[in-house]
């Protein structure tokens, strides 16, 4: 069931009270992007290559097989927890995607709802 005119003015008057008095925790509320999965399996996948290059590099006694485990590990650990490089967008990476508002597809709950009410303002001040 939809929100009357109303309720939607005083939930956005209660964010703008939000945002003002505690903007820290706005900040929190607010919609975060998804993690890319599939560089997280990519990285979960290198660090269990690496692992076992590390311990067949010490079981074996081959010094540089454990020291390209350890490096594929790392490797591993710093693709899972990393983001996109380059230009890419908080979104998960489809760069260039715009609405014709001019933000990113991925702009929070509190950007969009302020987006909105400047909108609305907009179209009464006409």
């Amino acid at each position: 069931m939809p929100l009357s005119e109303y309720e939607q003015r005083m939930l956005q008057q209660m964010e703008q009270q939000l945002r003002s008095d505690d903007p820290k925790l706005a900040n929190t509320l607010a919609d975060k992007p998804r993690p890319n999965v599939r560089r997280l399996s990519l990285g979960v996948l290198l660090f269990l290559v690496g692992l076992g290059g590390l311990v067949g590099g010490v079981a074996t006694g081959y010094v540089w097989l454990g020291v390209l485990g350890f490096l594929a590990m790392l490797g591993g650990v710093m693709l899972a927890i990393t983001g996109p490089r380059g230009g890419a967008t908080k979104g998960g990476g489809r760069g260039g995607v715009r609405r014709p508002g001019g933000k990113a597809p991925s702009a929070g709950f509190m950007q969009r709802q302020e987006d909105r009410w400047n909108r609305r303002n907009e179209e009464r001040g006409r």
